[in-house]
């Protein structure tokens, strides 16, 4: 008797899948391995054992499947000693092999890049350079750039070269740089994509490399000082520190590089324009995938609110908010940190300073100012935070102090001349500028402009724009100086004028869209972005770019999520969340 049912024709169904199959089977795999069952070959290193499938390993990895379906002797084995590879690495990768899972740390990442790279997990090897990629640090990047090196991970070599030139003015500080080889100097310091506000820097990395080991160095500072652009510093520097550098003074192949450069002082324009050597060129850095933070402001009360914009995909989105409310504040970023320096928290002007680590998107806090400032100026220049003028509650400030970070405290400074709160500060030519702002003793918004020297610790009057700016935008592009908008009284600018420092003068270029004071302004890509402000009756979430080779203005296309004001705008290096 058929006791089969009867099927009907037409009425297929789409073949049955169990979508957990193979992490079941993997799991169980994975157990059999632990008891021992069913393995036919066992590796060792050093005094570790660890047995284990050949089709498994196979299906997982071409080194195995190379050694265990060819000619290799090993194919007969049952046991296998691997040579140069670290046991616990390997007994991590066998783990990745049956369970997909392994958890990189600062601790193995070291041994678990080689291993993976010798048994071809290739997704294990991207994995620790992801990692290595995400700890990159000043102190770190040139290790870590030789270890892909080493390792031909040439991707993040790459990456980490690309870190190490844009990070330049910090790398010098910490002990890898110090240890470089003359060869590996001399191929840093020539490369065009050097992050540098001035040529000074490159100078003082070279001369801190060689004073780290005198006797054995000296005579290498003539092939080193091949690769630094005298001709691009200021004739002031030339004269004061490099004309004095007592081994420049007893070398006559540096004798001749500074006479080049002041040669060089000496042409016209126009004639400098065909007098050309290597190192009459301007670097030209390329840098990491950026990304725009905005941080604080006042909208319309103070917020603790940072939004981040990224160029790449031109969208807006939320970081984690500052422990405090602050707007007025001055931002800088330094060694990859990035510092919110006073400020007002809506009832206080502050003296704190809270730092923000873009990898871990995690605020903490540093030492205070020994002044309150709020609408106050900030800038970084040989590694020090610099917080000029500002308002601390009840008047106007001249004074100025600035953050030893090595050292980890504040110290003050020579006076401004007059009094600046809702000043503009900017780095030209290793030079501190502090551009107009608002005199309480006055009453009066402020054209004048002055200039100070970190080697004399003195404030020098410069030509004044060509009218009245408190709480304008200040940026730098190529080494132009911008004043951007600000107020005069109740009239909102929209104007924009550049200072030239060689020539020390003003001029106009074009204008804005709109109005703008007490915006944020910071450079990138050769632009200049203008963010947020306000137009004298409410705040803005649009940003202005400013294009110096076609002189024009664009809005971005997309506008910030709150609009603000007084808010602290920074670039950095896009961060791995």
């Amino acid at each position: 008797m058929d006791v089969r049912p009867k099927i009907l024709s037409g009425r297929d169904r789409p073949a049955f899948k169990l979508p957990q199959h193979t992490q079941k089977a993997f799991e169980c795999l994975n157990q059999m391995r632990k008891d021992h069952l069913l393995c036919d070959v066992v590796l060792v290193a050093d005094n570790i054992e660890i047995p284990a499938h050949k089709a498994i390993l196979s299906a997982c990895s071409q080194y195995f499947y190379a050694m265990f379906t060819g000619e290799m002797t090993e194919s007969k084995m049952d046991r296998i000693t691997l040579q140069e590879i670290d046991p616990k690495a390997l007994s991590l990768l066998i783990d990745f092999v049956y369970t997909s899972e392994i958890h990189v740390t600062e601790d193995n990442v070291q041994t678990l890049l080689p291993a993976a790279n010798i048994l071809q997990l290739t997704e294990v090897r991207d994995a620790c350079c992801e990692f290595l990629q995400a700890q990159l640090h000043p102190s770190n990047s040139l290790g870590i750039q030789d270890f892909a090196d080493i390792h031909a991970c040439t991707e993040l070599m790459h990456y980490a070269q690309m870190y190490t030139e844009q990070h330049f003015t910090e790398t010098v500080h910490y002990d890898e740089y110090l240890s470089l080889s003359e060869t590996q100097v001399a191929k840093l310091i020539s490369s065009d994509r050097l992050t540098v506000t001035s040529e000074e820097q490159v100078f003082e990395a070279v001369m801190s490399w060689v004073q780290h080991n005198l006797m054995s160095r000296q005579d290498l500072i003539e092939t080193l000082m091949e690769h630094v652009r005298l001709p691009l510093m200021s004739q002031e520097y030339l004269v004061q520190r490099v004309e004095e550098e007592p081994l420049f003074k007893t070398n006559s192949r540096c004798k001749d590089f500074l006479i080049e450069a002041m040669k060089y002082h000496l042409l016209k324009h126009e004639q400098k324009i065909t007098f050309k050597t290597p190192r009459t060129q301007p670097r030209n850095p390329i840098g990491l995938p950026k990304v725009l933070l905005v941080i604080g402001g006042q909208a319309p009360k103070a917020i603790r609110s940072v939004e981040c914009y990224d160029f790449q995909e031109e969208r807006w989105f939320q970081l984690a908010e500052m422990p405090t409310r602050r707007c007025r504040c001055g931002v800088a970023v330094h060694s990859s940190l990035v510092y919110a320096v006073g400020g007002f928290n809506g009832s206080l002007r502050v003296r704190t300073v809270e730092v923000y680590d873009p990898q871990k998107d995690a605020w903490t806090t540093c030492p205070s100012m020994e002044a309150r400032r709020s609408t106050l100026g900030v800038a970084v220049l040989n590694g020090c935070i610099y917080a000029v003028g500002g308002f601390d509650g009840s008047t106007g400030l001249d004074s100025a102090e600035y953050f030893d970070i090595r050292m980890g405290e504040w110290r003050m400074m020579s006076p401004m001349s007059t009094r600046r709160s809702s000043v503009g500060v900017g780095i030209v030519g290793g030079y501190l500028f502090a551009v107009g702002g608002y005199d309480g003793a006055s009453r009066q918004c402020l054209s004048s402009v002055e200039c100070y020297n970190t080697l004399r610790d003195m404030w020098t009057p410069v030509a004044d724009m060509s009218c009245r700016r408190s709480g304008a935008g200040v940026g730098v592009v190529d080494d132009m100086l911008y004043a951007v908008g600000g107020h005069d009284g109740p009239l909102v600018r929209k104007s924009v004028e550049v200072y030239h420092a060689e020539m020390n003068t003003w001029r106009q270029v074009a204008e804005m869209h709109l109005c703008r004071r007490n915006a944020g302004i910071v450079s990138h890509g050769g632009k200049l972005y203008v963010v947020g402000g306000d137009d004298g009756s409410s705040n803005l979430g649009s940003v202005e770019v400013y294009d110096p080779k076609t002189n024009t203005w664009t809005l971005l296309s997309s506008s910030m999520m709150t609009g603000r004001s007084y808010a602290g705008v920074a670039v950095i290096d896009k961060p791995i969340l």
